[in-house]
């Protein structure tokens, strides 16, 4: 199969961006996103960060270049057209009601669980603008164990997901994530799977990291375990490198193994 790369969705913290290093997104990876985007390929930052946030980060980092599209909250779809990022419609609408919905309906065995929950662990518990439940653990073994709760109840409640990034989780609309939001940006551009790379680290970027989303699939050195026996599973790429040299890292290696990407 040849690498006739059309898009390249990578998550942002971890994955491309890497917190105190002198460039927190290598100058080398941003040259090669500015090659591939002046070539019609379009870049996704597929983030759990809200866009504001994002924003701020970029701008921190001083990214010469910007995403085509930025998924925010693994499921609200920004596009960049002018100067600014535009909500992709009617997804993002829907999205909002279709939480809305099922956060209402559900609303008491929410409060419910969090009171047991609270009552029980000494972490952080809230609820924000996009879940009814969030929660932040002291650590990554009270997470594991607030985790295993999580699941016995979306297991029982089948359109409520957790979404975990470290020590942080909330609840979210399964049909909303970042593999769903991917496929809509590939939908609306008219590309199938084997046009697509995706790169992550941690346990949020798994529903993107599928054969089903994205055929090319890559992880940086600093993944997590679970993420690198997913990829590696997959036929995917774990790079030797840290960050976004891991994800240049692994757009050499596609191109070197499979031919050139679109350039």
């Amino acid at each position: 199969m040849t690498f006739d790369l059309r898009l390249v969705s990578t998550d942002f913290d971890g994955t491309i961006h890497e917190d105190f290093a002198d460039a927190p997104v290598p100058a080398s990876l941003q040259e090669r996103l500015a090659h591939l985007q002046s070539n019609g390929v379009l870049w996704v930052i597929n983030t759990g960060r809200d866009l504001a946030s994002l924003l701020e980060s970029i701008g921190r980092a001083h990214l010469n270049i910007r995403p085509d599209y930025i998924v925010a909250v693994e499921r609200e779809i920004f596009r960049f057209k002018g100067h600014r990022y535009e909500p992709v419609e009617p997804w993002n609408t829907q999205c909002v009601r279709d939480h809305a919905e099922l956060f209402g309906s559900m609303a008491g065995d929410i409060g419910d669980l969090m009171q047991h929950l609270s009552a029980k662990y000494d972490a952080t518990f809230y609820a924000d603008g996009w879940s009814p439940l969030c929660v932040i653990a002291r650590n990554n073994p009270q997470m594991d164990a607030i985790q295993v709760e999580l699941d016995a109840f979306t297991a029982t409640a089948t359109e409520v997901v957790s979404v975990r990034n470290d020590v942080y989780v909330r609840l979210s609309h399964r049909g909303y994530s970042k593999g769903t939001a991917l496929r809509e940006i590939a939908r609306l551009s008219g590309l199938n799977p084997a046009q697509i790379f995706a790169a992550g680290d941690h346990f949020n970027d798994v529903p993107m990291l599928s054969r089903e989303v994205a055929h090319w699939l890559a992880s940086p050195a600093n993944a997590m375990p679970s993420i690198k026996t997913q990829v590696l599973a997959q036929g995917g790429y774990v790079a030797r490198t840290n960050c976004g040299h891991g994800v240049l890292e692994a757009l050499n290696h596609f191109e070197s193994q499979y031919g050139r990407a679109r350039s």
